[in-house]
């Protein structure tokens, strides 16, 4: 029967591998093959085997289960014999993250929907139990089993409301500690442990929709403020057979501190990762299944915060620990000793050895367990770079891999066995190649054709530079020019900036930021810096100086940075502009009103106009309580300062954003009318943190954007 099986699942065609989407292609587990959806069709390559191709489902196949939509994701049971096909989906904060699911038996073709008596597209992280008897998902904040033989439906968990989510998370859990999939099959098949979020006590933001009806209708968000405690959360493990559910008796009060990752590590023990409230201690537990009982494995403190996953990658629901030793032991990245390294740490918690022996940061990647191989990001020598190094685990012996000839940013998505690697490399001269990689020897497997480096399809130019402020902080920067540009006259600077821990924007790559891009060509200088507290590769104390400082640090780097570069004589003073969104919304209004001599025109999108209104989670994460910091929440916050406005500013935002919420420019507004300040604003109905929603949304936006900055601050040099 198995050797029919295989058969069925692996005949092939011979094919000239010559139109593979290595954009699009995804990894398939415990190998290096991929699939890719050519013409709905799922299509699998072996990398080993680029010539031929295994149409595993067609869109006969899919016509024939009556499947509708198109295939946005697949999940795989471990053997590769079975697939869950994703479709319908919808969004639930940022992600479409809620859609149906079609099952599928690649052996006889033959599918089904999953979950029809529930609601359309409600299905949420549908995933095989290890014996294929059965797939668990999430709808309406339960949790069910389906039998895949009879097509039962039981739901394992039934006490899920609004308030009461069982097997995903709140809205905080997701934005800030890039939570979603909020349950986890045993090894053996037979029990799930799940997350349970009690929100019950946790305060909705409102938010109004005024457009889509003849009244009101009040929408709202469970939003834990800064100050407020979180949403009480526990872990269970529910028999799926007897329907009991025993709880982890995890240290701590469940309102207090978070649970931020789980893993199973055998049928009877799971691996639970606990931040406290202020985000600066991590505990790791050894949980047993049944009982409950939790054992240390390891804890780790810091003078500031602790990350628990790669903020600057935007890792969603991944394992921050690399099993190793046949699990005996698991590697951890931390920046306790000044740079980010990877640790060894033996499961029973007695020995930590510290794995990249480097005097800079080192961003863990993946993991060959066949070669013992560890792969990281690093860039010892330019900041605004990204570079492959590898180290093995018996050797210690520490290389770079990524080739000379790849000069600028490389990013890499591994295949699930780490032998191989979807690689993109760019600069600011040098336009986005994309290539198939085996990593032993980053020998390119695909496309077969040489490297063809291109200039990037824009019309500026980019290159760049450092500045040293007055306070002794060097600073990394990246500056467009228009194609014309005459050194000998001075034409207007536009800085664009985010400045918090979440993101950086001097990168070393080819295209700058959207808005201001339109504008460079008419005669802009644009600039973008990275200042202190931004997540760059130059050690614990460049990022985590920020600490307790959020709006105050920042703030005087970009404008101490900034008053270097009106120092060049092409630079023209009185014509100075500045645009932020989210968080660079909030640094670019501290900067137009603490440093109005600075700043003469800004465009700030859904900023953060008070540190008090922002999500408990990112704001103590970075600034502590209030309670123990209120000075500085103060201090930090736009609204403190606008009494201040001198020059020109626009704002803009919109009702429907769940994240900076619509109150931040309504205060804002008040306080700015209270001191007679003049301002342009831009409201958008119902729009969300993106404001891409609606018809002609996109261009108006724009085209607001542009009119105001070429109104307020000219084009073209003089």
């Amino acid at each position: 029967m198995k050797k029919y099986l295989l058969f069925l699942l692996f005949v092939c065609t011979s094919v000239f591998a010559q139109n593979i989407d290595i954009n699009n292609l995804n990894w398939l587990p415990n190998s290096h093959s991929f699939w890719v959806n050519q013409d709905s069709n799922v299509v699998i390559y072996d990398v080993d085997k680029l010539d031929k191709q295994n149409t595993i489902l067609s869109k006969v196949q899919l016509a024939a289960a009556g499947f509708t939509g198109g295939i946005e994701q697949l999940v795989w049971n471990d053997s590769k014999t079975k697939v869950l096909v994703y479709t319908n989906s919808k969004k639930v904060w940022r992600d479409n993250t809620r859609g149906d699911y079609w099952y599928f038996d690649l052996a006889t073709g033959k599918g089904k929907q999953l979950g029809k008596n529930l609601d359309a597209s409600s299905l949420m992280f549908a995933k095989f139990s290890s014996d294929n008897e059965n797939v668990a998902y999430v709808s309406k904040h339960n949790i069910y089993v389906e039998n895949l033989n009879s097509g039962k439906i039981t739901p394992v968990t039934t006490d899920g409301t609004d308030k009461i989510i069982n097997g995903t998370f709140d809205w905080v859990y997701e934005e800030e500690l890039a939570a979603r999939d909020g349950f986890r099959w045993g090894p053996d098949g037979k029990s799930i442990a799940f997350w349970r979020v009690d929100a019950t006590s946790t305060k909705f933001h409102f938010m109004i929709n005024n457009t889509d009806s003849l009244y009101p209708t009040i929408i709202p968000v469970e939003y834990p403020k800064a100050g407020d405690k979180p949403s009480s959360v526990k872990i269970g493990v529910v028999n799926i057979e007897s329907l009991q559910t025993n709880w982890l008796n995890i240290p701590g009060e469940p309102d207090n501190n978070y649970l931020v990752r789980m893993k199973w590590l055998n049928n009877e023990s799971i691996m639970v990762v606990q931040l406290n409230r202020n985000q600066n201690q991590v505990t790791m537990y050894d949980c047993n299944a049944k009982s409950g009982a939790a054992r240390v494995i390891y804890k780790e403190e810091s003078k500031a915060w602790i990350d628990v996953f790669d903020t600057s990658a935007g890792e969603y629901d991944v394992f921050p620990c690399q099993f190793v030793d046949n699990g005996k032991a698991f590697l951890w990245s931390s920046d306790a000793d000044g740079w980010m390294h990877v640790y060894k740490i033996s499961l029973d918690g007695k020995s930590k050895e510290l794995i990249t022996k480097t005097n800079f940061d080192a961003y863990f990647k993946a993991y060959n367990e066949k070669t013992k191989t560890i792969y990281f990001i690093a860039s010892p020598e330019d900041a605004t770079q990204r570079y492959l190094y590898e180290t093995n685990l018996s050797s210690k012996k520490t290389k770079r891999i990524t080739p000379a000839i790849f000069d600028g940013t490389n990013r890499y998505i591994f295949s699930t066995d780490a032998a191989y690697a979807r690689h993109t490399n760019s600069s600011i001269s040098r336009d986005f190649n994309r290539r198939l990689i085996a990593l032993s020897g980053h020998q390119k497997i695909y496309p077969k054709d040489a490297d063809i480096f291109k200039a990037p399809n824009r019309d500026y130019s980019m290159e760049k530079f450092k500045v040293k402020t007055s306070d002794g902080v060097e600073i990394d920067g990246i500056m467009a020019k228009p194609l014309d540009f005459n050194p000998s006259k001075k034409y207007p600077v536009f800085f664009y900036v985010y400045g918090e821990p979440m993101a950086t924007v001097a990168n070393d790559s080819p295209y700058f930021n959207g808005f201001i891009s339109e504008l460079i060509p008419k005669g802009y200088i644009g600039i973008a810096m990275d200042n202190r507290g931004t997540p760059v590769m130059k050690g614990t104390q460049w990022r985590k100086s920020i600490y307790k400082n959020i709006g105050i640090i920042n703030t005087r780097d970009q404008a101490m940075a900034a008053k270097e570069v009106l120092k060049w004589n092409f630079i023209d003073s009185d014509r100075v502009a500045i645009h932020g969104w989210s968080g660079g919304g909030a640094v670019t209004l501290n900067l137009m009103f603490q440093y109005p001599e600075i700043y003469k025109t800004g465009v700030a999108i859904a900023a953060v106009t008070d540190q008090h209104f922002y999500d408990n989670i990112y704001t103590e994460r970075y600034m502590g309580l209030p309670d123990e910091n209120e000075a500085a929440y103060i201090q930090a916050s736009p609204v403190t300062h606008a009494k201040n406005l001198k020059g020109n500013l626009l704002y803009i935002h919109g009702t429907g954003d769940d994240n900076v919420h619509y109150k931040n420019a309504e205060v804002l507004i008040n306080e700015l009318i209270k001191y007679d300040k003049m301002f342009d604003l831009m409201i958008y109905p119902n729009r969300s943190h993106s404001i891409d929603e609606g018809e002609g949304t996109e261009k108006h936006l724009t085209d607001t954007f542009i009119r105001f900055i070429e109104k307020n601050c000219p084009p073209g040099a003089k």
